[in-house]
This record gives structure tokens, sequence and C-alpha cells, in this order.
């Protein structure tokens, strides 16, 4: 018996995310296989993957605030309900994935920056004594 080809909205309610890693020694996959879901055809070759593609669904929520604001972190932020270090730490957690970013870690904040954040209400006073804390030990 031959299977129907799929409809469109049919497949968008059966798509998955497919693995980015060998389930067995950890190595990237490759993608090896193509088909048309409308007509049957399949193409079969080590196509070149996606790089945003092994972004996780936080990961690609994250950058598509950050791209819909135009780059505005204070948006991601208020997305996330987070505050702003713990926003732009993530930013550049998602950076480091994508191999964009050289620092190894984000740069900390200054102590006028932490007082800025705290008047703008982007940072609570706990946060930033947390913070500022970290700053002179």
């Amino acid at each position: 018996m031959t299977e129907r080809p799929r409809r469109p909205q049919d497949r968008e309610r059966h798509e998955h995310r497919p693995p980015s890693d060998c389930p067995v020694c950890g190595d990237q996959l490759a993608v090896t296989r193509l088909g048309c879901a409308s007509c049957g055809t399949e193409l079969v070759g080590v196509f070149g993957s996606c790089e945003f593609c092994s972004l996780s669904q936080r990961e690609t929520e994250i950058l598509r605030v950050f791209l819909m604001s135009r780059g505005n972190l204070r948006e991601v932020e208020k997305h996330l309900g987070v505050s702003y270090p713990t926003a732009r730490l993530r930013f550049t957690e998602l950076l480091q994935k994508l191999g964009l970013s050289g620092d190894a870690e984000p740069a900390p904040l200054t102590r006028d920056q932490i007082l800025s954040e705290v008047s703008t209400g982007a940072l609570t006073p706990v946060e930033a004594t947390r913070l500022l804390a970290t700053l002179s030990s």
C-alpha cells in the first residue's frame, strides 16, 4: 500500500526538532536525506546544516525577541521576566553557542552601571547589593 502524500497542514502539526548530536558517540549529525511531503521526492546526499538549528527552543525565542526589538536587551529582559544582567548573560551564552563571541564571560557591570540599573528599575536593590559585593571582593 502506498502512503498518501502529506499535506502542508499535516506537516506543520507533526514537525519535530531533529537532534543535532549523535546519541551513540555525541558527534554532530549530518543531514543525509531530504524529502518533499507533497510529492514524495527524496534527495540523498550530505547537506550542510543550519547554524541556528542547534539552538534550543528557549535560545531561539531569545534570539527572536532580540531581533524583533532591533537589538534592545531591555525588551529581552522584559520578555524573559528577568533582571538585565541575567538577560545579558543568557544572550552572551547564546552568542557563545553560535561562535559569535570571543569573550569567555560577559564583562561585569561597573559600580556606576549597577547604580544606574537600580535607578531605572532594571535591577532590584537585592540584586544590586549582590553585584556590588562581588565587585569589592
